[in-house]
């Protein structure tokens, strides 16, 4: 049984990341599965000043911590205009000052989904690239366009052919595990 962390990269209390990741972790069987709500975590904008200033919080290190105890993460990466937001970026940055390779040997599931047709790909690109250079292995991948329309109120993706791609991308990402 693996030790999945699960997170949407938005700090939005209506985040639709958030609502992605949340039914993506039900689907999940006989694996310990952990999901954070990151509009619990406030971090500062990064600056070197700042880190040397007053180093690192407490909510910071306990979060590094806590990925590194898992063996795999799924992370929905929202988007603001074609680019992972500046929160996920700034948690990033945070992450890899305390230890560049915070995500050593990480397998990730990466999801997005925007209210736009084009389903977050943008941001989804770019983290793709970018989290393998903190030590992480991107399994797999999926991006839902039109968030409103391809997904209800009881938390589902309701398009099938969309709801199979997402279910590929899960075991995908569950058979290496």
């Amino acid at each position: 049984m693996a030790k999945i962390l699960a997170f949407a990269g938005s700090n939005s209390s209506t985040s639709i990341n958030y609502k992605l990741v949340k039914y993506t972790v039900s689907l999940i069987q006989n694996h310990e599965t952990r999901l954070l709500n990151m509009a619990n975590y406030p971090f500062p904008l990064y600056s070197e000043d700042l880190e040397r200033k007053e180093g690192y919080s407490n909510s910071l290190v306990e979060l590094k911590n806590d990925i590194q105890k898992m063996d795999a993460l799924i992370i929905s990466v929202n988007e603001h205009n074609g680019n992972p937001s500046a929160y996920f970026k700034n948690l990033l940055d945070w992450l890899s000052r305390l230890e560049r390779k915070f995500l050593l040997g990480k397998k990730v599931l990466l999801i997005s989904t925007s209210r736009g047709k084009g389903g977050g790909k943008g941001a989804l690109g770019v983290t793709e690239k970018l989290v393998p250079r903190f030590g992480a292995e991107v399994v797999a991948t999926f991006s839902m366009p039109s968030f409103a329309e391809n997904f209800d109120n009881s938390g589902k993706i309701v398009t099938q052919e969309l709801a199979d791609q997402h279910r590929a991308a899960l075991d995908k990402f569950l058979e290496i595990l």
